[in-house]
Formats: structure tokens, C-alpha cells, sequence
């Protein structure tokens, strides 16, 4: 039986690597290095384990599952479980959220910058519109992403960064130890790079993507599920390694910045910033073309994903062709909102299906020690997904946090849950929901002994 040469593997590793890394791959790990100074390598191992470790844990479930998809994947806990978290997952990481912000940090970063300041509402709709007819045209041709992400866009952008890269290491603005830790990461440096990491949606993108990377390992021949799972998780690895380099990489330059620069209101002001000031006018090209060639194949596999797993989510609908047109069109129009508003709502929306995520994947691949049990996985997952809700309320916008319920019940998580105000309430609630699956599957073990 056929396996990938390593030639192949190196393609499809780099077909992963272009679907995960987009302009907000860049963006949040400058940000984090500029806020977190001296203490950036506390951080960035923090966002290292969510941005990477969790994205890479998510390919290998679902290649070691074998299951066909993320619907059949999370279907183990119930049916209507499965569709609901399919549904919810890939319209986040697609047409509400994702998408749209890659044609909208594109514009904000790169061309905005280039073009006049007055209009830029127009400009942002003009180039949204050119944006997402390039993402279609790719889109409506899924069998050849293989060669436009893997072959082509990915090698292109990674060209353009590598000069930024290259350049800001050779001369450096300062030490990483120049400047101290601000905000958050003064006082849990870990803990927030740790929750900057959900940022980048990677380890939701990871359950989406994973199903392509299956897809085309099955096209170059490969068919036995072992093979396949097998060739899945190197493809994984391959990957995961090339986003753990680049991060340190920019997190690193980030914080060398503040040598010269005060931090940024966003990691976006401070790549340009960078970009500036080692290239002139020329840097601002540079960062262009970089950025918005990182969204562009970020967002090709983006709709790819989410148009294959709709269509066959509702077979007697619209077809591929059709899901993929309307996402593009969905996003377009949300992207226009702006991109503060997309990252005000996406956060709140995160908080929720990250912990949910992240309990499915771990489920997933401990499942062998419970059999796979459907009880312990919806005891585990429905305590999680409680929980969570508690810290979606907590993300809500500020206009939101008003609200009498919401501020009470935010409060109250606070007192019951422990390690809420970091994040992570939905911790302890997991491992009690595991506990009580665990309990209630030993005692259907036990009747059914008894009724033999």
C-alpha cells in the first residue's frame, strides 16, 4: 500500500502550515512581545502551548480518529451535540469571524497604509470586494489547493516575512530585556499569552482543517486508515514546528522594538512600525504584500472547509459552489463592520468553544482508556459547555457587561468557579463532568454484568 514520499509530506505539512497561519498569526504574537518585555518567553510559552500544541493536538485527533470529519467526530457525545458544535465552530472560524477579519486586518495593515487617509470606508469596501472574488476564485477549485496554498501562496508569503525577519534580527532595535512587562503580562505574563493564543483560533481551525489534510492525503494514494492517521500527524508536526519558529520569531522582534518604540495599541501599529523603520516607504510594500497574502490562503482554506462540511452537513441544499459563493458574500459584508467590532464579538464566542474544543480534542485521544464512552463524553462535555457559558458572559463588550444578569452572573462565576478571572473556569467544572461520566459508566457496566 502507497504511503507519502517525504517530498509529498513536506507539501502537505506546508498546505497545513498556509491554512493555519494567518495575518492574525502575525499580529497578536508582535503585540504580545512588545507588551510582555522581559517576560516574553513566559508568555510566549503560554502562547506557544494554545497557538500551537492545541491546533496540532486537534489535527491528530481527528486523523487518529478516523472519523471523516468534525461532525462525526463530536456526533460521539450525540447527534445533536455534533451538529450544533459543527455548526457553531465552523461559521466562527468562518463567514462571522475569521474570514471576514482576514480581509479586514489585510486592508488595516497593509493597504490602508499605502493609500490616503480620508476614505477609507470606500477603500475598505473596494478591497474587501477584490479580496473575497480572489478567495472565491481559489475556493471554487478545491482539488488543486494542494498546489495554490502549498505549492504557491504559502512559499510566497513566507518569502516576504523572511525578509522582515532577517532584517530586524541582524540589527536589532534592543534588547528583549529592554523593556518591562505592561498590562496583564506584569502580572501573569504565562497565563496571558496563554489566553492570547485563542486569538488565533487555530485550535478550532485544527478540528476544520484536519479533514482536508485527510482529503488530500487520500488523493495522493494514500488509503489505509492507519496510513493516513499516520501521515496525518506528521503532516501536523511538520507544521507546528514551522508556527512555533515564527512566533518566537516575531514575539522576539516585538519585544526588540521597544528599544526604539513604545507599545503599540495593536500588533498590527507595531509590525508597521517595525516594518518602517527598517524599510522606509518600501516596508510599508513589504508588509502589504506579506499580510494580505498570509489572509488570502488563510481565508481560500477557510471557505473550503466550511463550504465541503455544509454541504455534506444538509445533502439536499445547496451545493458547494453555493455555500462557498454565500460565505464569501456573508464575510465580505461583516467585514465592513470594521475590524474592532469583529474582534469585540469573536472573544466572547471564543471563551465559549475554546474549553469545549479543548475537552473534545483531550477526550479524544484518552478515549481508548473509557472505551469511547458516549456517557463520559457528554457528562464531561455538558459540565464544560456550562461552565464555559459563564466565561463567554464575562468577554461580552463593555456595552454588554451593563447589563444587570449578565454582570450578576458574572460575579458569581467568579465566587463558585475557581480560576475564572483567569480565564479558566471551565477547568474544575471538566474534570468533575469526567468524574460523574466516569461513575455513570462503570455503573451501566455493572447492570449490564448483573442482567448476563
Amino acid at each position: 500500500m502507497k504511503k507519502l514520499t517525504f517530498r509529498e509530506l513536506i507539501f502537505v505539512a506546508s498546505m497545513l502550515f498556509g491554512l493555519f497561519f494567518g495575518a492574525g498569526n502575525l499580529i497578536f504574537p508582535a503585540s504580545m512581545g512588545q507588551m510582555a518585555g522581559g517576560s516574553m518567553w513566559q508568555a510566549a510559552a503560554g502562547f506557544l502551548i494554545t497557538g500551537v500544541g492545541l491546533p496540532l493536538l486537534g489535527v491528530a485527533a481527528l486523523g487518529i480518529s478516523r472519523e471523516d470529519g468534525l461532525l462525526e467526530l463530536s456526533s460521539r457525545a450525540g447527534r445533536r451535540f455534533g451538529l450544533f458544535f459543527t455548526c457553531t465552530l465552523y461559521l466562527t472560524i468562518g463567514p462571522f469571524f475569521a474570514i471576514p477579519r482576514c480581509a479586514t486586518v489585510s486592508y488595516t495593515v497593509g493597504i490602508g497604509r499605502i493609500l490616503p487617509g480620508t476614505g477609507q470606508s470606500v477603500g475598505l469596501a473596494v478591497f474587501s470586494f477584490l479580496f473575497f472574488a480572489a478567495v472565491l476564485f481559489f475556493s471554487l477549485r478545491p482539488g488543486e489547493i494542494l498546489t495554490w496554498v502549498g505549492k504557491v501562496l504559502n512559499p510566497l508569503f513566507l518569502c516576504f516575512l523572511g525578509i522582515l525577519v532577517v532584517r530586524a534580527l541582524i540589527s536589532p532595535m534592543g534588547g528583549i530585556g529592554s523593556a518591562e512587562a505592561s498590562g496583564a503580562y506584569a502580572d501573569s505574563a504565562f497565563f496571558t499569552g496563554l489566553l492570547e493564543g485563542y486569538n488565533t483560533m487555530d485550535a478550532l481551525a485544527g478540528l476544520a482543517f484536519g479533514i482536508i489534510v485527510v482529503d488530500v492525503i487520500r488523493s495522493l494514494g494514500v488509503e489505509k486508515p492507519e496510513d493516513v492517521a499516520e501521515s496525518t500527524v506528521k503532516a501536523g508536526l511538520f507544521s507546528a514546528l514551522l508556527m512555533a519558529v515564527i512566533y518566537i520569531l516575531v514575539t522576539v522582534i516585538g519585544a526588540q522594538s521597544r528599544g526604539v518604540f513604545p507599545a503599540s495599541a495593536n500588533g498590527g501599529e507595531a509590525l508597521a512600525d517595525i516594518a518602517d523603520y527598517y524599510f522606509g516607504s518600501v516596508g510599508a510594500v513589504i508588509l502589504a504584500v506579506t499580510v494580505t497574502v498570509a489572509c488570502l490562503k488563510t481565508a481560500v482554506g477557510l471557505i473550503t472547509s466550511c463550504g465541503e462540511t455544509f454541504a455534506k452537513l444538509f445533502p439536499k441544499g445547496p451545493s458547494y459552489s453555493v455555500w462557498a459563493v454565500i460565505f464569501c458574500i456573508v464575510s465580505f459584508l461583516i467585514a465592513n463592520l470594521g475590524l474592532d467590532s469583529i474582534i469585540a464579538w469573536s472573544m466572547p464566542v471564543l471563551m465559549f468553544l475554546y474549553p469545549v474544543a479543548i475537552v473534545l480534542v483531550a477526550l479524544t485521544l484518552t478515549g481508548r482508556f473509557f472505551g469511547d464512552s458516549p456517557v463520559v463524553l457528554r457528562w464531561t462535555l455538558g459540565f464544560t459547555a456550562a461552565a464555559a457559558v459563564f466565561d463567554f458572559l464575562r468577554a461580552l463588550p463593555g456595552q454588554m457587561q451593563d447589563l444587570a444578569p449578565v454582570g450578576w452572573l458574572t460575579e458569581l462565576s467568579g465566587r463558585l468557579l475557581p480560576f475564572s478571572e483567569q480565564g479558566f473556569g471551565w477547568a474544575v467544572p471538566a474534570v468533575l463532568g469526567l468524574a460523574v461520566g466516569l461513575m455513570c459508566q462503570r455503573r451501566e457496566q455493572r447492570r449490564g454484568a448483573d442482567v448476563r
